[in-house]
């Protein structure tokens, strides 16, 4: 096993009843990460991250977490922490109080972190004597964060950390968990925001009815040879949809949501990235200013869908 994998996992199944979760799942997580689980619902996102927390244990395969084997015990890897199912919090207790019982409880892990520099970090500490019964979806998701930071975990496992947060709070959010990264610690999250795994993730692994149907670096799937729909802001909508239609490889496509807003600035353009950098160009050397250019659908999106579809279209046909 390599030293710098702090998860690696080799033909992990996980079945509950008749149902297959996890079906022969290969995993492999740098030290000093932050990879993300992308997947559709059922996928086996939630049960993935339970194995690395301890919660469950796999029927078979291997799993080795922080270089140490996991065992059949249900019990918590040491260095490891996190929530799925969103965080256990006592409702009628302050934020400070909750994360002092918790503390109690934990009181043999070594190096735990102060209560309010947790609470500081994640934005809390204003609101520190507030009982948790009042917070809303994105604080208690905030105080579950402070609350896995206690014991300054080396690796950090998150189910949908950033639900119910706005765009304050996710920004704070990013910023704790790229620290965490900066400073050698991993972080494995779920995600349904393609935009938020796109901004945090160098890495991720895409499952589908409980397969791997794709791992590796984020960029590696931006660079697949798929074609993207593209809104296009210009200053001359005419002249740029004249320019797009000279363009080989760009085709001008019918925009529905520009069309339901009516929308007649935006233009959508469907094209691999190269002709899309042809068009670019074009636009620029006849004086028309791009004002606005971005995917329609991000990258992320788009090959999760596919590679999704794919999958689950095999998995049909194999049950016929």
């Amino acid at each position: 096993m390599e030293t710098t994998a702090a998860v690696r996992g080799r033909g992990i199944t996980k079945c509950f009843g008749d149902v297959i979760a996890l079906d022969h799942v290969d995993l492999n997580v740098a030290q000093g990460q932050i990879h993300g689980l992308v997947g559709p619902n059922g996928a086996g996102k939630t049960t993935l991250l339970g194995l690395m927390l301890g919660l469950a244990v796999a029927d078979e395969g291997r799993l080795e977490i922080l270089g140490t084997p996991v065992g059949r015990a249900l019990a918590a890897p040491d260095g490891v922490a996190g929530f799925v199912d969103g965080p256990g919090l006592y409702p009628s207790l302050t934020a400070r109080q909750n994360l002092a019982a918790l503390a109690a409880l934990r009181a043999r892990d070594a190096h735990r972190a102060g209560i309010d520099d947790v609470l500081d970090e994640v934005g809390l500490i204003d609101v520190a004597d507030d009982k948790v019964r009042g917070f809303s979806l994105g604080m208690r998701q905030r105080l579950g964060l402070a609350a896995a930071l206690l014991t300054k975990p080396r690796l950090l496992v998150l189910d949908e950390p950033a639900n119910g947060l706005d765009p304050a709070g996710k920004k704070h959010v990013h910023g704790v968990l790229n620290r965490l990264a900066a400073d050698g610690a991993t972080v494995v999250l779920s995600s349904h925001r393609m935009d938020d795994l796109e901004a945090l993730c160098s890495e991720v692994t895409i499952l589908a009815a409980g397969r791997v149907v794709f791992s590796g670096p984020v960029n590696k799937l931006t660079a697949e040879n798929r074609e993207l729909d593209y809104r296009l802001r210009t200053s001359d909508l005419l002249a740029a949809r004249a320019q797009a239609l000279e363009t080989p490889g760009v085709r001008v496509v019918e925009d529905s949501l520009a069309v339901a807003r009516n929308d007649t600035e935006v233009l959508v353009v469907r094209a691999l990235v190269p002709a899309m950098d042809e068009l670019v160009a074009r636009l620029v050397r006849a004086g028309i200013a791009v004002r606005e250019l971005a995917p329609v659908v991000s990258p992320l999106e788009a090959a999760f869908l596919v590679l999704t579809e794919h999958e689950s279209t095999a998995q049909e046909e194999a049950g016929r």
